[in-house]
């Protein structure tokens, strides 16, 4: 009985000893956690039309949180979320079009998201972030190309600290089930993603 009792609390102890050891291995204590600034963050898209010109647009509801390990970024990740009917082309007809099943369909999907998978440094002041890009119902891997973040400076509006980061990268919209009038729109869409944190 007590060697029964014994073995329960060896296996209890390393138990928790791994389970420490395994959240301390996530948390990455050299990382930073930062919260986009919705006040200050938008995505934006382009697109050409016709062949002849070109069509731009705003995601103006952009979420998430950044954790950045300025010593080692392999350690950063990133998660972002944006608010799909939020999209302002500055034609209320348009963007009515472009929630709706021709293109988002924001309806069914209202969310556009993306979860880092791999963080590296790509230059001074530049990083490559891939990561799961989730539109319109499917996922695919992209590559971001990021300027920054920048260094940090006191909020000058209250505690804390804020910092600013631009990310680019381009996707074909028919990966993503939209393939409606490809024959009038561009399949290769421009993003860029620029936003400001908080931490």
């Amino acid at each position: 009985m007590r060697r029964s009792r014994f073995l329960v609390t060896m296996f209890a102890v390393c138990g928790f000893s791994c389970l420490v050891w395994f959240t301390n291995a996530l948390a990455s204590p050299d990382a930073d956690t930062w919260h986009l600034d919705a006040a200050h963050s938008a995505a934006q898209f382009s697109v050409r039309h016709l062949g002849i010109s070109t069509v731009r647009g705003t995601f103006t509801k952009v979420s998430g949180e950044v954790n950045y390990s300025s010593s080692d970024p392999s350690k950063s990740s990133v998660d972002v979320s944006i608010d799909a009917s939020s999209v302002d082309s500055r034609v209320p007809a348009r963007d009515n079009d472009i929630r709706s099943e021709h293109f988002l369909d924001v309806a069914k999907y209202p969310a556009i998201t993306f979860k880092s998978k791999r963080v590296a440094a790509a230059g001074p002041g530049k990083l490559t972030v891939v990561g799961d890009l989730t539109l319109h119902g499917v996922t695919k891997e992209v590559t971001l190309d990021v300027d920054g973040p920048s260094a940090p400076i006191k909020n000058p509006m209250g505690a804390g600290q804020r910092a600013g980061a631009s990310a680019t990268t381009k996707i074909n919209r028919g990966d993503f089930g939209m393939t409606y009038m490809s024959s009038l729109i561009g399949d290769e869409v421009e993003i860029q993603i620029d936003v400001e944190m908080l931490k």
